[in-house]
Order: structure tokens, then C-alpha cells, then sequence
């Protein structure tokens, strides 16, 4: 839920900003990018911080080398969230980030059936996880797309 209140918090504060007349971050598809940007940033953070070996336990063991795979998804967490900030990449940004989304699912869903935790908290159930990544596509394709 983190991630959530991260980008809802974010969100708010830079469309006030913009609408304060911080150029940068208006009309409100700005602060939209700006707020996933700072998401990803932050949850790209856990990749290398103490919620690490959390992140590697929710990799399902079908996939090879979760150490890898955790340190490469947050190296694209971060080139996302740049990617969203710069107009000539936001497109391809949002629709990659998007992706990934969709390609990490299988981690929240392993998660949930395992009971893992992260950070000492139980993993978000399944279907508010579920709800949450639609959440995230659709604020990606929105602010990625958005004219």
C-alpha cells in the first residue's frame, strides 16, 4: 500500500504546485508524471535497502537467479522513472513501466500464496494487490499518453 500512498501524496502535492504556477509540473498529466516518477523511485530503493532479501523470497522459483532479477528491475524501476520526466521518452517510459508491472505480477502473487512479508509486514492480499497494479497501468498509460 506504500507505493499507493506514495504516488496519491506525491500526485497532490505537485498538481498544487503547478497549479501554485510551477510550470514544470502542470496541467495535472505533469504532476501525474512526476508523482509515478517519485514512486518508482522510491520503491526502487528497497531493491538495494534492507527490504532486499524480501524482494528476492517474493521471485517464484521458476525464474533463475532472483538476486539478479530483483537488482535489474529496480535498475528499470529508475530508468522508468527518469524516462517519465523527459518529453522525448515519456511515451516509451510509460508503456515499458507499464510492462514491468505486468511482468512482476507473478512476484505479488507468489508473495500472497507464500504469506511472505516485506519490511516486517505482511504482503498487501492478493486482490488489493490486484486492484493496486491497475491502479499503476492506468495512471502509467494516462500520464504517458495523455495530450
Amino acid at each position: 500500500m506504500a507505493p499507493f500512498y506514495i504516488l496519491l501524496a506525491s500526485f497532490l502535492l505537485f498538481w498544487i504546485a503547478g497549479f501554485a504556477g510551477a510550470a514544470i509540473v502542470w496541467p495535472w498529466p505533469a504532476a501525474l508524471r512526476a508523482a509515478l516518477a517519485t514512486m518508482f523511485l522510491v520503491t526502487a530503493s528497497a531493491h538495494w535497502g534492507k527490504k532486499r532479501a524480501d524482494l528476492i523470497r517474493m521471485v517464484p522459483p521458476a525464474f533463475p537467479k532472483p538476486e539478479l532479477l530483483v537488482m535489474a528491475t529496480g535498475c528499470f524501476e529508475i530508468a522508468g522513472a527518469i524516462g517519465l520526466l523527459l518529453p522525448a521518452t515519456t511515451r516509451l517510459a510509460a508503456a515499458c513501466l507499464a510492462l514491468l508491472i505486468v511482468a512482476m505480477f507473478p512476484a505479488n502473487v507468489y508473495a500472497s500464496r507464500q504469506t511472505l512479508s516485506i519490511g516486517g509486514r505482511p504482503v498487501t492480499p492478493l486482490p488489493i494487490r490486484t486492484a493496486l497494479q491497475l491502479v499503476f497501468v492506468t495512471a502509467l498509460l494516462v500520464a504517458g499518453f495523455a495530450r
